[in-house]
């Protein structure tokens, strides 16, 4: 299953990608200053809004494209992805990343980074990897 490392590792591989702390001055990774993924840990109003479903294990925060993709993510695999009260209305997906695996990671970030990136940017990319 995936770990930080393997954040750190495809986040930094796609362009204009940097590290620096979120507010929480937990690790982050931004595009052109626009945050796509990032670690995020559980606040007390989500475990208690999660009850017996919170999960323990290391949390990530991953933008989507909008809410559609979001609500399909959670509906396909809820034992990797879900959401909190907290984050209703914000296209953003939490992931427990012991469960999910390297290959599907890779493709989150990925997309998360499209969604972030300047367009001419993702397009280019998009294209060089087509």
């Amino acid at each position: 299953m995936a770990t930080w490392d393997d954040v750190r590792r495809i986040a930094l591989a796609l362009p204009e990608t940097t590290e620096r702390g979120s507010h929480d001055d937990l690790p982050a990774w931004r595009v052109r200053d626009k945050m796509f993924v990032w670690e995020r840990p559980l606040r007390r109003g989500d475990i208690e809004a999660l009850g017996d479903a919170a999960p323990d294990g290391p949390i990530l925060g991953v933008r989507v494209p909008d809410l559609g993709a979001k609500e399909a993510l959670i509906a396909d695999d809820p034992a990797v992805y879900f959401t909190t009260p907290h984050l209703d209305g914000y296209p953003v997906v939490l992931v427990r990343l012991d469960r999910i695996d390297v290959d599907e990671l890779t493709e989150l970030i990925t997309e998360a980074w499209y969604a972030r990136a300047p367009k001419r940017r993702a397009t280019a990319h998009r294209a060089e990897h087509a």
